[in-house]
């Protein structure tokens, strides 16, 4: 065997290793962990049946691997799709308009007023979907015109805002809800649920404003912030979506005219 192969097998162990602990780091905390723990368990048990001739048990769970492999695809599907859509995004940036400082106004002024809204921002993948379900607006960002949505008497207050290029693109749009029930406390409400949700299912981020409370919140790759003020939102909301001095910047203001 040549130094070549010996290069090619620790190749194939240092990409085997690599996608098992990507997996394990993917589905840690979620409810796909307990299935692999599932999945597991029922994989020792064959390697011990097959070593101690157990052959109706090894039948059993023979006949059932061709099924469990298309529920495990059903099961899974959510993980599956989450996943791919993030591998796609995999080095691509996407450059915005500056509207961070609007956007951190009018989450401040809807807690103030304790005015529910959520506010969500594209950035690589597209939220397509979601926008035809609201009603187009295609509009500047503007605190004042947030604030003018989410007033409890306005017709596009219970859904949110996507902004999308720097611009308010639609307003009451409906959003997919959390997936992980234990990743959200039972007091907070559907907004919450729904800016876990996107966060869950794209690369967006969302802020959320409690009508109850008044607490406004962060929601980015299925993480909750809460109790945030203005300054530790516009904070995060910053070193979200603003890249290192040296590197290209993703939110500019516009010049003023």
């Amino acid at each position: 065997m040549g130094i070549l192969s010996y290069w090619k097998i620790i190749l194939e162990i240092l990409l085997l290793w690599y996608a098992i602990y990507m997996m394990l780091l993917f589905v840690k905390g979620t409810r796909s962990e307990q299935l692999l723990k599932g999945l597991l368990m029922i994989g020792i048990v064959y390697i011990v049946a097959l070593h101690l001739g157990l052959d109706t048990i090894n039948w059993v769970i023979a006949r059932l691997f061709p099924i469990s492999v298309i529920a495990l695809v059903i099961i899974f599907q959510p993980e599956i799709r989450q996943g791919l859509a993030r591998l796609g995004q995999f080095g691509i940036r996407q450059e915005n308009i500056g509207v961070i400082d609007e956007i951190s106004r009018a989450a401040i002024s809807l807690s103030k007023k304790k005015i529910g809204g959520l506010i969500v921002i594209e950035r690589e993948a597209g939220l397509k979907s979601y926008i035809e379900t609201g009603t187009p607006i295609d509009s500047e960002v503007n605190s004042y015109l947030i604030l003018s949505i989410f007033i409890p008497q306005s017709p596009l207050h219970d859904g949110a805002v996507i902004i999308q290029h720097g611009r308010i693109i639609a307003a009451g749009c409906a959003l997919p809800l959390t997936q992980e029930e234990k990743a959200i406390s039972k007091t907070l409400g559907m907004r919450h649920r729904a800016a876990l949700g996107i966060s869950e299912e794209t690369d967006a981020v969302s802020v959320v404003v409690s009508e109850e409370t008044g607490s406004v919140s962060v929601a980015n790759a299925g993480r909750l912030t809460h109790d945030l003020d203005e300054e530790n939102l516009t904070k995060i909301l910053k070193s979200i979506f603003y890249s290192t001095p040296k590197r290209k910047v993703l939110f500019r203001r516009k010049a003023q005219a």
